[in-house]
Order: C-alpha cells, then sequence, then structure tokens
C-alpha cells in the first residue's frame, strides 16, 4: 500500500502565554513568561508557589454553566483548543464525510482535579459514599476526545494516548499512521492537562522534580542553564487538524505544514530519569528520521524537550549530539517550556504548534531564562538564548519524553501549494 501523505490544516492552542493561536504566537516571539504564583488555591505552605497558569480563562465564555460542571478543567481546555483549530481548518463548511473523520487525543493525566476534590469531600464527610454521578467521566483521558467527536459528530477512531509527557506526540503519531493507511481522512490530534491542583503540585513536589525558584517565579523554568533547578508546571491544549493531503487539496484547505514522520521508543531505564547517555532519545530522533526519510543534515531546528531539569537537559543534549554530529551546530535548537512551563501531555501538541509558527514566519521562538552555561552542556549549541532568530525554517522536529522512559519525535516539513 502506498503510504498517504498528511498535512496540518489547522492549529488551536490554549497557552499560559496565549489563549488562542495568535497570541500564543505573540507571547512566544516576545519572550513572554507565563509563570507567576498560583491563584487557584493556596499553595503557601507548598515547597513551590508558582505554576504557569492560564491568563484570564472562564469557562463561561465557551461553555453554558450546566456543560461546563460536568467536565474537568482539562476537558475544557481540549474542547475549546479543538474549536479553535476545527474552526481554523475550515473543514465543517466543506461538508466533509464525518465518518472518515476522527479524534485522537493525548493526556498524561486526565482529570486530576476532579479525583482529588471528591476525595477530599468524601473524606470530609460522614463516611457516605456521597460522589458526583459524573465523577468517573470527568474523570477517565480519554473523555475529552469522545466529547470534540459528540460536539462535531466525528464518527472516525476515537481514544486517548496515554505517555506522560510524550502523550499527544504520541497522539499526532498515531493519527499520522491512520490517515496514512487510509483508516480516517482528517483526525483531530493533541492533548490537554489541568496539572496546577493541590494534588498536582504536591506530588511533583514530593518528587523533587518542580523548581523551588519562590524569590522570582518568571524566571523559575531555565533550561539548559546552569543553575536550573527542576521544570514549572503549566497548563492548557493545543490541537492540529491532520488531513490527507489530497483530500485537503481537493476542498481547497489553507495547508500549514506536512507532518514528515514520527519515531517512537522507551529507554527502559528508570521510571523517572532519562537514561544519562540519551539512549532513547538517540533512537526515537533517529526513527523520526528514517520515518520521514530524512537525513540528519535536513533538518533545521529542534524544539527540545528541555525541561530544566538537572539530568534531562545534559541526556537530551548529548543525544542531540550523537544523532546530528556536525550539523548540530548548524541547528536552532530551543525549548518553550521556559516560557509556558511544561504542559505534560499537551506540552508535544504546542510545542509542535511553536515549529509549525516558526517555519511560517521565518522565526525562531527563543529559550528565555539563561543566566550561566552549563559546563555539561556544549555551549557552542545555538539554544536561540534570550531573543528570537529570523531563520529560514523549512523541516523542524519536536522532542517530548515521559516519565517510565516514554519517547516520542515528529517532524514537520514546509509545503508549497
Amino acid at each position: 500500500m502506498t503510504s498517504r501523505r498528511v498535512v496540518v490544516t489547522g492549529m488551536g492552542a490554549l497557552t499560559p502565554i496565549g489563549n488562542d493561536l495568535d497570541s500564543y504566537w505573540n507571547g512566544l516571539i516576545s519572550g513572554t513568561s507565563g509563570c507567576a504564583n498560583i491563584t487557584r488555591f493556596d499553595a503557601s505552605n507548598f515547597k513551590t508557589k508558582f505554576a504557569c497558569e492560564l491568563k484570564g480563562f472562564n469557562p463561561e465564555d465557551h461553555f453554558e454553566k450546566k456543560e461546563y460542571r460536568r467536565y474537568d478543567r482539562f476537558s475544557q481546555y481540549g474542547i475549546v483548543a479543538a474549536n479553535e483549530a476545527i474552526g481554523n481548518s475550515g473543514l465543517i463548511d466543506s461538508s466533509p464525510n464525518y465518518d472518515r473523520i476522527g479524534v485522537i487525543w493525548g493526556a498524561g493525566i486526565g482529570g486530576l482535579e476532579t479525583f482529588q476534590n471528591e476525595v477530599l469531600n468524601f473524606a470530609d464527610g460522614d463516611g457516605t459514599p456521597r460522589f458526583n454521578p459524573f465523577f468517573i467521566p470527568k474523570m477517565i483521558p480519554d473523555i475529552a476526545p469522545g466529547l470534540i467527536a459528540m460536539k462535531y459528530g466525528f464518527q472516525g477512531p476515537n481514544y486517548a494516548t496515554v505517555s506522560a509527557c510524550a502523550s499527544s506526540s504520541n497522539a499526532l503519531i498515531d493519527a499520522l499512521n491512520y490517515i496514512r493507511i487510509g483508516h480516517a481522512d482528517v483526525i483531530v490530534a493533541g492533548g490537554s492537562e489541568a496539572p496546577v491542583t493541590i494534588a498536582g503540585l504536591a506530588g511533583f513536589n514530593a518528587m523533587h522534580a518542580l523548581s523551588t525558584r519562590n524569590d522570582d517565579p518568571s524566571t523559575a523554568s531555565r533550561p539548559f542553564d546552569r543553575d536550573r533547578d527542576g521544570f514549572v508546571l503549566g497548563e492548557g491544549a493545543g490541537a492540529l487538524i491532520l488531513e490527507e493531503y489530497e483530500h485537503a487539496i481537493n476542498r481547497g484547505a489553507k495547508i500549514y505544514a506536512e507532518l514528515a514522520g514520527g519515531g517512537l521508543s522507551c529507554d527502559a531505564y528508570h521510571m523517572t530519569a532519562p537514561h544519562p547517555d540519551g539512549r532513547g532519545a538517540i533512537k526515537v530522533m533517529k526513527n523520526c528520521l528514517d520515518d520521514a526519510d530524512l537525513d540528519h543534515d535536513e533538518i533545521d531546528l529542534i524544539n527540545m524537550h528541555g525541561t530544566s531539569t538537572s539530568l534531562g537537559d545534559v541526556a537530551e543534549s548529548k543525544a542531540v549530539m550523537n544523532v546530528f554530529q556536525d550539523h548540530t551546530y548548524n541547528l536552532n535548537i530551543n525549548s518553550t517550556k521556559s516560557m509556558t512551563g511544561h504542559l505534560l501531555g499537551a506540552a508535544g501538541a504546542i510545542e509542535s504548534i511553536s515549529c509549525i509558527l516558526a517555519m511560517k514566519h521565518s522565526i525562531v521562538p527563543p529559550t528565555i531564562n539563561h543566566f550561566n552555561d552549563d559546563d555539561n552542556i556544549d555551549s557552542k549549541l545555538n539554544f536561540t538564548f534570550s531573543s528570537p532568530q529570523k531563520r529560514e525554517v523549512n523541516i523542524a522536529m519536536s522532542n517530548t519524553f515521559g516519565f517510565g522512559g516514554h519517547n516520542a519525535c515528529v517532524i514537520f516539513k514546509k509545503i508549497d501549494q
């Protein structure tokens, strides 16, 4: 069977630095930090008191009250981003075959706040098990793609991918392959996460995974910096409309980019730490290049996983140098998590969107909050520190790695219509 080409025809973003696609891009190129003290609950007793929360998001702007109360925030975020992407694509106006449209959605955790609140309410009660009848459907990760499909009537493949911080990249790769082999013409793919909760903050604090730079939250996410001390929790969603190329051409769709390939691998090493030599990261980038039928020296930009952890940033940098050899010094490398924080299961989606917009505008967003070089990371690499850089970006790669050793990588190509 001849593999069918897959393109991106719509995008939507809901992030800590912008609540739609345009404002997200403006936040990226202006080097905006989305990090500040937590407002959703009292974090004064926590080791970390800050996060990258959404700004000015009100569910009543998007849903009827009766409706949004049935949805965990991660589902609300996913629906909002998907709505923007679907509208942006012009798909509904083209009278598509709804049997051939699917939704594949990533969430590393799902309805954490729902689970937390139901258990807290039970613990505060008299022991009688009074639980919200929507407890289970609000919590499960696969409810987000289900709700998106219900809203529009999409009856193609529909499920959730759960691979921690690689979840939405996994969703993109699965969608790519379903379209390639002819099981769908269009798939809404992406991810959403809402981990800025009591349980989320406390859990990651207990692991010593989060930055505790409470005196200066806006600079707490410091990928590749010598003094980085952990990642910053983020929240939000990203959605991409993936479509078979001829299907997109025939309906006159605007094409942003081609999703040229995807790769997967596993570290098989540790529950939370990367392999110190980047073994899984090396494999996933090579697998992705092979799948896209590209040579390593054809890549212009890599949006690194770059979480701002002591082990992860070093291991990923080593892996990139192993894969790209001398071409490493010709690359632009960045970590947009320096601005958005880490959106966990939604990270791959919003970072893929960043890559596509970098191609569209010929501007690479910066890695902010760099103050001191790390002796364990080659300082000659172009991490796009501090300011955006103008560059013709024809092919871009995005890396995502998750707890459990899950690795996913995607490559996007500029396409001429």
